[in-house]
């Protein structure tokens, strides 16, 4: 606002000179704040409906994306239309002559507004801004993918915050009019950028490399004087004459300068750099010795003893045993091969859950006074889903709803569609015994379950628990 109550005379002169009428609210204060409402309200409308909406889409068909591409339509489209609006206004003074009109006419060439050019640039903004947000996505599943996750994670973000930065500088100088000329503004960034990259290289890549090194080894020498050099060529871009000398000189400036600076941050934030790579590695580690551990059982084994028992429930006529046998290896098989996975397939979850209330069934099978009903739909169920994240509900249910002397029952519910699973878990409740050691616990797995809810889906869940005086339920909502 300062800006344009100091150059006011200096927007109102080509109004004057053209006999137009000027208003400061109408011809520029206004427009702008319409337009960068407006690209205000897009960049909303993209990050809360059209991003959600691509990403939630399993199906690679095309009439799914029917739905993104009217919204990303929609948003050029009123978008071009303000950006047309506020620029009449704000070059009103070009249109004031009789000849003008917003419409074509082939007849008159000045008869138009340049209307196409600026749905060009809506749908260039638009364009570019769901670029950046792909190209950040794919970011994110490297660095998901990554041995060491957070520290990666933390240089990139670094990385980000530069650029950013770079962004804002340019638009301030710009704006101020520090820099004149274009080439005075692109040797700042392009001196900015080259030193920023050492620092990188420097700070997270080759101090922490070099360890007790010498900075004279041949492996952390070699590897200074190439990231240098190369560092260094972006500082000569720009220069004309004297190329090599330049070359010599950024060089000289990268390699004596800039890398003991570099060299003096590092000492001073080595202990938290190093640690968060240390702790990365200690935790590939410890996987490492888990996974050495289970597979000190060797699973071979235990499946071919349950193939061995199948086959003599089989040849005893043992049908109900065989089956419970035939259930049991489908979940040791799940809990060997899918349960150390982050993800997995939301059929492989409903199957170890069918499988578990299957074999409680042949449990409680002699009981008359036990009812279980099951409906779990996964038809439309195409998610991937934390392994073993519905199974302690169940098992809840099991431990605290089943009774041998009362009349028990539990009802268990799934359903799932394309944006959403909702999983309810009703069962009994029964007064405990004195002499009952689950008498006084308050359901620790539960708990568990809601804390490892909020780490995997945060803000993207429900989880709600209902006690009653002959009935407890569970509900939980998952936005995959």
């Amino acid at each position: 606002m300062w800006y344009v109550m100091h150059h006011q005379n200096q927007l109102q002169t080509p109004f004057n000179e053209t006999n137009t009428p000027f208003n400061l609210y109408r011809n520029v204060i206004i427009p702008d704040i319409s337009g960068g409402l407006m690209l205000y309200l897009v960049y909303l409308l993209l990050n809360l409906y059209t991003l959600p909406l691509i990403k939630s889409i399993r199906e690679k068909k095309s009439y799914r994306y029917a739905g993104p591409v009217l919204q990303i339509s929609i948003s050029i489209i009123i978008l071009g239309f303000v950006i047309n609006i506020a620029e009449y206004y704000v070059r009103q003074w070009q249109f004031n002559y009789p000849e003008f009109s917003i419409f074509f006419d082939k007849n008159n060439p000045k008869s138009q507004m340049n209307i196409a050019g600026n749905f060009f640039v809506a749908a260039a903004i638009i364009v570019a801004y769901l670029l950046y947000q792909f190209i950040r996505e794919y970011i994110i599943s490297i660095l998901e993918r990554s041995k060491q996750k957070a520290y990666n994670i933390s240089v990139c973000n670094k990385v980000t915050v530069f650029v950013f930065t770079i962004f804002a500088v340019h638009f301030f100088l710009t704006t101020f009019e520090f820099f004149q000329e274009r080439d005075e503004f692109a040797k700042y960034i392009f001196v900015v950028s080259s030193m920023f990259a050492i620092f990188v290289s420097n700070v997270y890549w080759l101090f922490p490399l070099k360890g007790n090194d010498s900075f004279f080894s041949s492996r952390i020498l070699i590897r200074l004087l190439s990231t240098s050099f190369v560092y260094a060529v972006p500082l000569t871009v720009l220069v004309h004459e004297n190329g090599p000398l330049a070359m010599l000189y950024s060089w000289a400036l990268q390699l004596f300068i800039v890398t003991p600076l570099t060299w003096i941050y590092f000492t001073y934030n080595k202990e938290s750099i190093l640690r968060l790579r240390t702790a990365e590695k200690e935790l590939e580690q410890s996987k490492a010795d888990l996974q050495f551990l289970r597979s000190q059982v060797n699973p071979h084994f235990l499946f071919n003893t349950l193939n061995t028992l199948y086959g003599t429930a089989l040849q005893e006529n043992a049908e109900r045993t065989a089956e419970g046998i035939q259930m049991l290896g489908d979940m040791m098989r799940f809990m060997l091969h899918e349960n150390n996975r982050d993800f997995i397939n939301m059929q492989k979850e409903t199957g170890y859950l069918k499988n578990y209330i299957a074999l409680q069934k042949l449990r409680i099978a002699t009981s008359n006074d036990i009812a279980i009903t099951d409906n779990i739909e996964t038809a439309q169920c195409n998610h991937m889903i934390a392994p073993m994240v519905l199974i302690p509900l169940v098992e809840n249910a099991f431990k605290h709803g089943i009774s041998l002397q009362e009349r028990s029952w539990i009802n268990i519910q799934l359903v799932c569609n394309e944006t959403s699973i909702v999983f309810e878990v009703s069962n009994s409740v029964h007064v405990k015994q004195a002499a009952d050691t689950e008498k006084d616990k308050s359901g620790i797995g539960l708990n568990n379950v809601r804390e490892r809810l909020k780490h995997i889906y945060p803000g993207r869940f429900d989880f709600l628990i209902t006690g009653k005086e002959n009935e407890f339920t569970v509900k939980l909502s998952i936005t995959p």
